[in-house]
């Protein structure tokens, strides 16, 4: 993917950097993985306002996408790569040989035409499905599985990629994009190669109104409350606030939220790098 810097025509295009969307080949999506959906304004299911700062937008459909690959075997042609408004990464249609339609991550390097498979017997090329154990030690992979057959939770955002380091047992070492090393069960399953979209990161909304058109209303600072509306507002002239907290006085930047006894540590063999 590669961006374009537009010309300072206008104040909201000075510093407006975008992609070029020349990956993309088709402009409508496939109907039969398509349904509406209803955005919350950041309100539950009573009308009360559970998250701050959501609200309006472009209205999305959302696209099904295939997180566990569970066609084994069954090889599939890519038809096209599609922008996917509810997701960095962009997608790719796949054509299975049986006559099924499925949307997936789509890799790094994966063009329309190509032919992707998963499964244990799919050789561990980019777009491929395999388990853990059948791909080999240092491949580049993301879509990662936490338990066999629940599909992919881990490294599916715009650019990210783990790298799968070295064997323990029955277990594989997984350095993920945060710096964390873990242990995931060889019989999950991971794609190979890189999520695509890498210069996702890079790109420079140039005003305040597209993230509105991303459903993003202005968000305020606390310390330029009053105090009855923030833990580090109020003081005369500009105050510092004093040490970081939420709005409901818990601490934030640095204040440790993982549970102690979470079963899962025992997997983590090294914390993510803070920064």
């Amino acid at each position: 993917m590669a961006l374009r810097k537009l010309k300072p025509v206008t104040p909201g295009q000075r510093h407006k950097v975008i992609g070029t969307f020349e990956e993309i080949t088709a402009s409508v999506p496939e109907k039969s993985l398509v349904y509406g959906d209803r955005s919350t304004g950041g309100r539950n299911n009573t009308g009360k306002m559970t998250d701050r700062y959501i609200g309006g937008g472009h209205k999305k459909n959302y696209r099904l996408i295939d997180f566990k690959r569970e066609k084994d075997g069954v090889p599939a042609v890519v038809k096209s790569i599609e922008y996917d408004p509810n997701r960095s990464a962009r997608i790719a249609l796949l054509y299975y040989v049986d006559g099924e339609k499925r949307y997936i991550i789509a890799p790094n390097g994966l063009q329309v035409g190509a032919t992707v498979m998963s499964g244990a017997e799919a050789v561990p090329e980019v777009g491929n499905a395999l388990p853990l154990a059948n791909i080999p030690v240092g491949t580049v992979i993301h879509n990662i599985e936490l338990r066999p057959g629940q599909g992919a939770l881990l490294v599916r955002s715009a650019g990210n990629f783990a790298q799968w380091t070295s064997r323990e047992g029955s277990y594989c070492v997984i350095k993920l994009p945060s710096g964390e090393t873990r242990k995931v069960l060889s019989a999950c399953k991971a794609t190979v190669g890189a999520v695509g979209n890498s210069d996702h990161a890079l790109e420079q909304s140039g005003k305040a109104g597209r993230s509105r058109w991303l459903g993003r209303r202005p968000h305020n600072r606390g310390v330029v409350m009053n105090p009855v509306d923030h833990p580090m507002g109020g003081g005369e002239g500009r105050q510092s606030g004093g040490h970081p907290r939420s709005r409901k006085g818990l601490y934030a930047k640095g204040l440790k939220t993982r549970a102690p006894k979470k079963q899962s540590n025992k997997y983590i063999i090294e914390r993510a790098n803070k920064k």
